[in-house]
């Protein structure tokens, strides 16, 4: 299939503000809203399933020229190209992901299962991403944020049920943590900075994005 440059410059689209210097925006460019779910086994935490779904504004200039039967649709062949884009280039930035264990940043393994879905006009992307480690599950200090510390995305949890936890043992739970509706201490903005500082960034503004806390009652 040949790609025109129009189509070229839509399917780039991402690719251009992942470029872009890691100086801080006074406001955002993008709107993801997300929702996670963390994944556990054996009485281990394992991974993250997410979903983040698009803005209108990038769902709608994302998938101009993608429907190339125009049946109205978009399969998972018409969506492939965008979504090698959106990995390739969220590759470098950790795909918005950081999982901490007290100061310690926790890896992922790369993602998989990754596919796009266009449903009631919303461009969603699902990934899953493992730990190269997994973590028992009543580890104290484990922390999973997704956020653009540049702020040129807005990441915001689903208005409701945002967090799911999969095999969960009983007695674990997942407290989102909103600097913007509680006093920031010292203790949370140096986690903030922390955070920030594994995409090689400064944290600009601790209160434009959640963390999730992870917890379970020791057996």
């Amino acid at each position: 299939m040949i790609l025109s440059n129009k189509r070229i410059g839509v399917l780039f689209a991402l690719a251009a503000w992942l470029i872009l210097p890691a100086a801080a925006w006074s406001h955002p460019h993008m709107w993801i809203t997300y929702e996670m779910t963390i994944n556990y086994d054996k009485g281990m935490v394992t991974g993250v399933d997410h979903i983040w779904s698009f803005d209108d504004a990038y769902s709608v200039m994302a998938l101009e020229g993608l429907d190339t039967n125009n049946d109205g649709k978009y399969d998972q062949a018409e969506l492939e190209p965008l979504l090698k884009v959106n990995m390739d280039g969220l590759k470098d930035f950790n795909y918005f992901t950081v999982a901490k264990l007290g100061s310690e940043t926790l890896q992922f393994s790369p993602p998989e299962n990754a596919r796009l879905e266009y449903t009631n006009k919303v461009l969603k992307l699902h990934f899953h991403l493992s730990l190269v480690k997994p973590v028992f599950s009543d580890a104290q200090g484990l922390t999973i944020a997704v956020f653009d510390p540049s702020y040129f995305i807005a990441f915001e949890p689903e208005a409701t049920d945002a967090v799911k936890l999969a095999a969960a043992p009983a007695g674990c739970s997942a407290t989102m943590i909103d600097p913007e509706a509680e006093k920031v201490d010292a203790q949370s903005q140096k986690l903030g900075d922390a955070i920030a500082q594994q995409f090689g960034g400064a944290a600009i503004g601790f209160g434009s994005y959640k963390t999730v806390a992870l917890s379970c009652k020791k057996s």
